[in-house]
């Protein structure tokens, strides 16, 4: 399966430790994930997204751009293909308007529910649908649940709000394919998980649908603790008033400071536009699945 990374930060940071340095950073990683990368981030509010179909172990640009990317949001995937050919319209993460997606799962037999979850997207955004992934289609499901709720393209979105809106889309995939990616043996089995990250670059979430997601808020010891403005004893430790000043998220604990802390099945972690902390807790309720 492919391999996530997310960002969150109160000030504008670098991510190159995480993304190319560390023992297991996400270059390394690649070897085993082989087919494309990306990289999302935000400046001034607005998403670059730079994706190739190389390995990005052997790939220069993935070097490069991970050694400039300096931004209070940012996020990243590894693509080990499953559902669609190697291109960059089938690369992660996907974009709409400020939203960035990304996803680690597959749909099993996507080929025979393809069309029925494309009912489910708006005619409104199933325009947008260029690839042939079920990741894209996931996306677009999600956004035209998330238009049900909220304005799409307002900045402030609630986190309460965003998982309503997976709740609606998981339990569609659910009722579509007659499985439950939360049932840990039917999800083994079936090779059914829908793992993924969502950002605005204001709000990130993470929802855990069967394949490791690990998350991060503190550090044992921050190695900018004298000289970061923005330090506090939340970087150092739990919160104690719910607001972090970064949020990580990762297919898998990374080396260095960071203590990683794992998510379960059916858990949506986040940190809302004000960086006030959703702690994983079980957001989605899985409906009746049929048989």
């Amino acid at each position: 399966m492919c391999r996530l990374f997310g960002f969150r930060s109160v000030i504008t940071s670098q991510v190159h430790r995480s993304l190319v340095s560390a023992d297991n950073a996400l270059m390394r990683q690649s070897e085993e994930h082989p087919d494309g990368w990306g990289v999302a981030y935000y400046v001034d509010g607005f998403p670059h997204v730079v994706k190739s179909v190389a390995t990005a172990v052997s790939d220069s640009l993935f070097r490069r751009v991970s050694g400039i990317v300096s931004s209070e949001t940012v996020m990243a995937h590894l693509r080990r293909a499953t559902v669609g050919e190697l291109s960059i319209i089938n690369s992660h993460p996907f974009q709409y308007g400020n939203w960035i997606f990304a996803h680690n799962g597959q749909i099993p037999n996507f080929s025979d529910h393809r069309e029925a979850l494309m009912d489910k997207v708006s005619p409104v955004y199933r325009r947008f649908i260029l690839g042939d992934t079920d990741s894209e289609v996931l996306f677009y499901l999600l956004i035209s649940n998330m238009a049900r709720y909220f304005d799409v393209h307002r900045k402030g979105t609630e986190i309460d709000e965003l998982t309503s809106a997976i709740e609606t889309t998981v339990n569609e995939v659910h009722q579509v394919t007659g499985l439950d990616c939360y049932d840990a043996k039917q999800a083994e089995e079936e090779e059914f998980y829908l793992t993924f990250m969502l950002t605005n670059g204001h709000t990130m979430l993470a929802h855990h649908g069967g394949k490791p997601l690990y998350y991060s808020t503190y550090k044992t010891q921050c190695p900018e603790r004298g000289s970061c403005p923005s330090f506090s004893q939340a970087c150092e430790a739990a919160t104690q008033s719910g607001f972090v000043n970064h949020f990580i998220v990762s297919s898998e604990p990374l080396h260095g400071e960071n203590v990683w802390l794992e998510m379960e099945p059916g858990e949506v972690a986040a940190v809302d536009w004000r960086m006030r902390l959703r702690a994983p807790e079980r957001a989605c309720q899985p409906a009746a699945v049929a048989q």
